[in-house]
Formats: C-alpha cells, structure tokens, sequence
C-alpha cells in the first residue's frame, strides 16, 4: 500500500513539474495571428532618415571629372602610426560628417542641411546646390555608419554594421542568433533617438501588428534590448539553492521507494 502511494506520489510530481514547464504558444510564437491580408498591406517603401553624427559616402561625377573633384574628397587611411592619402584601398570611404546643427559643409557650396531627409532627399538637396557650378550632376550617398544594437536574451548580443541601409527587427534578432527560451516576446524594447530626443518603445512580436508599425524597420543606431521572461526572473531570485533543494527531495523520495518495498 505504501509503495502504490509513493508511486502516486511521484507521478503526480511529474505532472506538476511537466505542467509547469509548459509555455502558452501565444508567447512563443512570433505574429501567432498573421494573416495573408496583414502581410499583403504593408508598405514596403521605407527609407531611413539621416542623422546628426552620420558618416555619409558621397561620391560626384559629371562629364567633367575635373570640375567634380573638389566634391570628392581624398581618400585618407588612419591607423595606429600613420594618416595619409591613397587611391587604392577599396576598404577606404570618402565621407562627409553630418555635424550637430544637421548640416554636411562641402567645397564651394558651403553647408547643406540634410538632417531628418531621406537619402532621396538629400540627393536632390544637393544636386539644387550643385546644379549652380556643375551641369547635370549625378550625385551617390550612402550612410556609412549604419549600425544597430542588439542586447538581451538573445544568442549573439552584438553591434551589427548594416550595409544596406535598412533592416527589420526580425532581421536584427536572426543576426543575434534568434531569441533565447528565457526571452521575452511580447515586449521587445527598441530605444531609439531622433533629433536628440531618445525614446523608448515596446514592441510584441506575438502579434503581427507590429509589421506595420514604426519600429517594424530598424533606424540607424537603434538599441534593441530583448527582457527575461518571469520564468528566468524567478529563477534567478531563488537562485541556485532550488536545484540543491530538488536534487535533495528526489534522492529522499528514491530512498523511501526503495526501503518500502
């Protein structure tokens, strides 16, 4: 008789404990409620804006290669020992400063405010500017420093250098290697800064909303920060004496099932 109720006793442990390591698929599963319709009606067209401190490439050309070549600026390597000017080093940029009033200061121009444009947009700002010294110029930027932050539960936390000047959060997390078990996906936090106001916003992966929100594309030194779910909270509160203390209960209700035979 004793033995039936250890050994019910043990079963009904296993369920507690099978029971308790269930997680709801709603918190696990990202847009858990997407359909056909909310993915056909996302915009597409998305452009990041530039920035104060931005590093932008930006290359001039024309007809007249001479006339373009004061916008072009010399391509200069820096390292530990030596500063100079090169013409072959493909990893080197010719890069304008986007200084603290949103504005780039080019030859002959002068300043160009280009903070909060688009990348279309400040193309055509300057191609206005250089429309009044060069005929049918054709003008190529790119932001040079694009990059995002991703930390947290997450795989890989890391800075990540974006080369093409856009990224969704779901493309961040899956270059941190994805969202670790303990994470938290219904409320991602994305801080954000723009025209040096810094903010800070939630986002739930859970639900397929969020591709048609602000935060669905990733702007330019964004910090995504993914939190612990309660589970890992809690773990870490009780700390490591919890596994000390289920080791000990298993071993004492392995010794009453054995001397009970």
């Amino acid at each position: 008789m004793k033995k039936n109720t250890y050994t019910n006793f043990l079963f009904c442990l296993f369920i507690a404990l099978a029971m308790s390591s269930c997680v709801s698929r709603s918190k696990m599963v990202y847009l858990a409620n997407a359909t056909q319709t909310d993915i056909s009606n996302t915009a597409a067209t998305y452009e990041p804006k530039i920035q104060v401190d931005d590093i932008l490439q930006l290359v001039i050309t024309a007809e007249n290669s001479d006339v373009v070549a004061p916008y072009n600026l010399k391509r200069v390597q820096i390292s530990s020992d030596q500063v100079g000017s090169s013409d072959q080093s493909s990893n080197l940029l010719m890069t304008y400063l986007v200084d603290s009033n949103g504005d780039i200061d080019m030859p002959q121009i002068g300043l160009v405010h280009i903070a909060g444009k688009t990348r279309r947009e400040a193309i055509q700002e300057i191609k206005n500017k250089l429309s009044e010294y060069i005929t049918e110029p054709l003008v190529s930027l790119r932001i040079a420093n694009f990059k995002i932050s991703v930390l947290g539960e997450v795989n890989r936390p890391d800075t990540y250098t974006v080369t093409g000047e856009r990224i969704t959060l779901l493309e961040a997390i899956s270059k941190a290697g994805d969202l670790t078990i303990q994470g938290k996906r219904d409320n991602i936090i994305v801080i954000r800064e723009v025209d040096g106001n810094r903010s800070i916003n939630r986002v739930d992966l859970t639900n397929s909303d969020f591709i048609t929100s602000p935060f669905y594309y990733l702007a330019q030194n964004d910090v995504v920060y993914v939190e612990p779910n309660q589970m890992k909270l809690n773990n870490a509160n009780v700390g490591p004496s919890l596994t000390i203390a289920v080791s000990a209960v298993s071993l004492l209700i392995s010794l009453i099932v054995i001397f009970t035979r």
